[in-house]
């Protein structure tokens, strides 16, 4: 059978199952949630006075961030016993995870509070 007869059989196939009421894994995702007895996430998004508080809450955060990665790099760079060494890293971790949390934990608070 030449290669044409058989795109064009796919393509026809492809049609009727769209037409037959196929669903995206997002619409099927959405009714699992509702089945589960959870809410549709909104459609509506943010007010453009919301996205912009949630912009400042993630610049702030990325300044920190970036204050503290250059102090850690810093020390790094001036550690030489390497238990004080693994000492700062593990706090530069520890710090930077805390400082992600607080940031996502604003923008839940401010989420939950838009109507």
């Amino acid at each position: 059978m030449p290669f044409w007869r058989v795109m064009i059989f796919f393509r026809a196939m492809a049609d009727k199952d769209k037409a037959s009421g196929m669903k995206s894994a997002y619409e099927l995702a959405l009714e699992r949630l509702e089945k589960q007895g959870i809410d549709r996430p909104r459609e509506e998004g943010l007010s453009d006075e919301m996205k912009e508080q949630v912009a400042e809450i993630r610049r702030q955060t990325e300044a920190k961030l970036a204050e503290l990665e250059i102090l850690h790099r810093d020390s790094q760079r001036k550690a030489v016993d390497p238990v004080k060494r693994q000492e700062a890293e593990d706090n530069y971790v520890r710090e930077r995870r805390r400082m992600e949390d607080d940031r996502d934990r604003k923008i839940a608070k401010l989420r939950t509070l838009t109507p």
